[in-house]
């Protein structure tokens, strides 16, 4: 006779709770919020790691391609696709670089700028909400804690 299979909790119960990993907990909570930003940006036409390579385009204009993965997080083949995505919707331009020739440095249009702009309107409505309930303290050390985990110093 088999086993009867245990059911799967909902996010924040049992293992998916407070008891569980922090590592699974990071992973989860991460999961969640980047679906909650997919909904959102979908009405602008754009995914996630699309915002994120729009984002680094506008905080820090002529970068490369290699720049942009490694600032977004993303492998230099994604990037690859979705900077050719971004130029083909008008979002995004390709200017040789000033120094390298085969580099192409990269800027946001400005429709890529205004889309952005709106889009960040209300991605920072959800991250508001992240919040919300915490005291300025509280977010300090959240802040704090995942800087930490970013730049290794969390002492492992």
């Amino acid at each position: 006779m088999g086993k009867t299979q245990t059911p799967i909790p909902a996010p924040g119960a049992g293992k998916r709770g407070e008891a569980g990993r922090i590592g699974y907990l990071l992973r989860q909570a991460t999961g969640i919020h980047r679906h909650r930003m997919e909904q959102v940006l979908a009405e602008f036409g754009i995914t996630a790691p699309q915002f994120s390579v729009l984002t680094m385009l506008s905080a820090y204009p002529g970068i490369s391609n290699a720049d942009v993965a490694r600032l977004a997080l993303l492998t230099p083949q994604t990037v690859s696709v979705i900077i050719g995505n971004l130029e083909r919707a008008g979002l995004i331009a390709r200017q040789p670089h000033e120094i390298h020739g085969r580099i192409k440095s990269l800027f946001p249009t400005d429709k890529g700028a205004d889309l952005l702009k709106a889009a960040r309107t209300q991605v920072y409505k959800l991250e508001e909400a992240l919040v919300e309930n915490l005291t300025p303290d509280e977010e300090k050390v959240i802040r704090r804690w995942l800087v930490a985990i970013a730049t290794g110093t969390t002492g492992s």
